[in-house]
């Protein structure tokens, strides 16, 4: 019967889904000019060669220790960079610290605060200041919907602001004309980011270095509902649209988001594209052929087998920036191991919300 009743939610789907009219972007925002999704707006990717390097930086987290009124997080960033197929020697550290992160009263209201903690030497100078994780707990960039935003939540805007601060010091490593990718958007979403993405904006500028994001999840749709990126796929795959392609279909004009928004396509056996902007005042000023180069940099960093059409210099990143589920579990035994030496009140908080992580062992 659930066989039966998965089928028909599908079905119902096909009956409601359909990609016959595309629609426009919709971005649902301000500062946002949208083009229309037409066949002459596909421009390919031709390939070429090119010195311009281009360096990555991702970052990931996980909470190792939590309750309502706390979170213990491991977070890192790594960047690296490549020259086409190559890697290049690149002697900045893989970035790691600790957030750890607790709620108190006052002024009438829920605020979070963290203390970060570098893991090592090394890591220290590229931390985010500790000033830019206080907030309220009702902060709207935190929030999900009406409800007041998770303590875990400020763990992953550490790890956020770490990434700006680690691709500033990778500008240092970089000579003019050449590319920066962040994992993501080149915008900043939460309270006290533009602060970062304004240093790493302006910094870039100075150098001559091109700033670029790169997101490998989009969930921007069209005028008519559908997934944005999905319908730029759909209008190539219908009007033939071959090889690596890319489609600019916004710009946006926001002081902390001044970028042009482009779908791209960067391996022809790939069936996903991918959201990359650039910023706009450097998307202008290279032209046509500039944007042709840097395009087909991209493409000649995404033909790893494991995943054609995405840089294999995200993939590496990202690998070394994950905290890994055996780490975690690693650094949790650690931590109760402490508890229980120290005997203090922690696992009177933890009980208060591990009821389901108990339930999950009971069924495994």
């Amino acid at each position: 019967m659930s066989l039966e009743a998965a089928q028909k939610a599908i079905e119902f789907l096909e009956k409601n889904i359909f990609d016959d009219d595309i629609g426009s972007p919709y971005f649902g925002q301000s500062g946002v000019t949208s083009f229309p999704l037409v066949k002459e707006g596909f421009q390919s990717i031709p390939d070429g060669k090119s010195s311009r390097k281009i360096a990555f930086v991702d970052g990931g987290n996980q909470e190792i220790m939590g309750a309502p009124n706390f979170s213990v997080q491991l977070n890192r960033v790594y960047s690296t960079a490549w020259s086409g197929k190559n890697r290049e020697e690149w002697k900045l550290p893989r970035v790691e610290f600790f957030s750890s992160t607790y709620s108190r009263f006052k002024r009438e209201e829920i605020h979070y605060e963290t203390s970060i903690i570098a893991s090592d030497n090394e890591s220290e100078m590229y931390l985010p200041d500790e000033a830019d994780l206080s907030f309220s707990s009702t902060d709207r960039s935190l929030m999900n919907g009406n409800q007041r935003a998770d303590i875990d939540r400020v763990g992953s805007v550490a790890r956020r602001f770490g990434e700006w601060r680690v691709a500033l010091a990778a500008l240092e490593k970089l000579s003019e004309g050449d590319i920066i990718v962040m994992d993501g958007t080149l915008q900043s979403n939460f309270t006290n980011e533009a602060k970062y993405v304004k240093a790493l904006s302006l910094a870039a500028k100075d150098r001559k270095v091109i700033l670029t994001g790169m997101s490998k999840t989009s969930t921007i749709f069209t005028t008519t509902g559908l997934s944005l990126v999905g319908a730029v796929s759909a209008l190539a795959e219908r009007e033939k649209i071959k090889g690596n392609w890319y489609y600019p279909v916004a710009e946006s004009h926001s002081v902390d988001h001044n970028v042009v928004i482009t779908i791209a396509r960067l391996n022809p056996v790939s069936q996903r594209a991918f959201r990359f902007e650039i910023q706009r005042d450097e998307y202008e000023h290279m032209g046509k052929d500039g944007r042709e180069e840097i395009f087909s940099l991209l493409c000649r960093n995404s033909y790893d087998a494991t995943f054609p059409g995405y840089p294999y210099g995200l993939i590496d990143a990202d690998r070394f920036a994950r905290v890994s589920y055996d780490e975690m579990q690693y650094y949790h035994a650690l931590l109760m191991s402490h508890i229980s030496k120290t005997g203090s009140n922690f696992m009177t908080h933890v009980r208060s919300s591990d009821a389901h992580n108990i339930l999950n062992l009971l069924v495994r």
